[in-house]
């Protein structure tokens, strides 16, 4: 037995793992993560949401039913992840022991390319932690723009825009469009969406900023390569306890007719609403709903959110701080798409990249997102 035994350490050794320490720092991170996340708190929220969906009356108030049943979905999501990464941690030591006793080189190796994946899945868990800004906690509007670079543009910005919602749909997060406005050739000139989910403005907010692609243009007979620019706005959605209060006459209000790609209609009636706030030229729409009522008290939920940020970043004397309001050009570039001459994503703040721009245009962003939350922490002045 002695043998054996010497024998499975030493195959540790090799492989540069110490299972137990790791074990016992990965089992103290979630610990802490869980203190911070209230997880007795979140289960007591989930039990009194789950009440609430319960009641046969629910949906009588579609917009408080659409809040509840998303609130419930992202709470579940988050515990759900907590509670998996702890049975993963249990599986890998009970793996790792049982390879150990009977010197399973295999299992061993098993295990350790299993450790490698939970230390990643723990570290973005552990992101969350950072994110305890004023407000971090809110869900998140986020509204996307085209800028220089003509239909490659209008395209980018749509592909922008499928790879915030891809994102979401990963994380099981609700996703609730209030606005398009699509450009002629292909792609649109703008839209505004909301993610229904705790701390997604927290943990969107790192994308404000200009985005930009280079590629070989597939609007261009010749085959050139185009670069082309987007912006990103995230700002938190308000709750009830903000104090924004905008007065009738500071805000001209526009009815049309909803439409389409193509400019294609969508109904045949003037429901579509565009506020525009007077004093300081912030525009906003709205024309997911049939009802123009619905529109425009959605559109000034958009608009009340806009004035909130603007106001705290000014209040900060930072503009950008949380409207992120962006020129989507040359020298004001936070994240690099390019599918050629080479392939790869690089965050021009964090420099962290990959070199699969497909898989982040499908939605995998986690790592810029963990890494852009950590910048920005990092360079937060310290507290006095």
């Amino acid at each position: 037995m002695g043998a054996v035994g010497h024998a499975a350490v030493g195959f540790l050794f090799v492989a540069g793992i110490d299972f137990d320490v790791q074990i016992k720092q990965l089992r103290a991170t979630m610990k802490t993560i869980g203190q911070v996340l209230d997880l007795d708190g979140m289960r007591a929220e989930i039990a009194d949401l789950g009440e609430q969906v319960a009641a046969p009356d629910l949906w009588d108030d579609q917009e408080n039913a659409t809040r509840v049943t998303g609130r419930l979905s992202a709470l579940q999501g988050q515990l759900d992840r907590f509670t998996e990464l702890e049975s993963r941690i249990d599986d890998v030591a009970v793996l790792a022991e049982l390879a150990r006793e009977e010197n399973d080189a295999p299992s061993l190796a098993e295990a350790e390319a299993e450790l490698g994946k939970i230390h990643g899945s723990v570290e973005a868990l552990e992101v969350r932690t950072l994110l305890s800004g004023e407000y971090d906690e809110r869900e998140a509007l986020v509204t996307i723009r085209s800028g220089a670079g003509g239909v490659d543009a209008a395209d980018f910005a749509e592909m922008l825009m499928r790879m915030y919602t891809r994102w979401a749909e990963r994380n099981r997060y609700g996703v609730e469009v209030f606005d398009t406005s699509y450009a002629e050739e292909a792609g649109i000139k703008s839209t505004t969406f909301a993610v229904h989910a705790p701390y997604a403005y927290g943990t969107l907010s790192v994308e404000s900023g200009t985005h930009r692609l280079v590629r070989i243009s597939p609007f261009d007979n010749q085959g050139r390569r185009q670069t082309s620019f987007a912006a990103v706005e995230v700002v938190p959605v308000l709750e009830q306890t903000d104090e924004i209060e905008v007065p009738e006459e500071e805000v001209r209000v526009d009815v049309y007719r909803s439409s389409g790609p193509g400019g294609q209609s969508v109904n045949t009636t003037d429901s579509a609403v565009r506020l525009t706030h007077l004093p300081t030229g912030i525009v906003v729409s709205c024309q997911n709903e049939k009802s123009q009522l619905q529109n425009k008290a959605s559109a000034m939920v958009i608009l009340k959110a806009k004035l909130l940020a603007l106001k705290k970043a000014e209040e900060r004397a930072q503009l950008d701080a949380l409207r992120g309001d962006v020129a989507a050009s040359w020298g004001d570039q936070m994240r690099s798409y390019v599918l050629n001459p080479y392939q790869m994503v690089k965050d021009l703040r964090t420099d962290y990249e990959v070199g699969n721009p497909q898989a982040v245009f499908d939605g995998d962003i986690d790592g810029f997102l963990e890494a852009g939350i950590r910048w920005r922490r990092s360079t937060e002045p310290a507290a006095s």
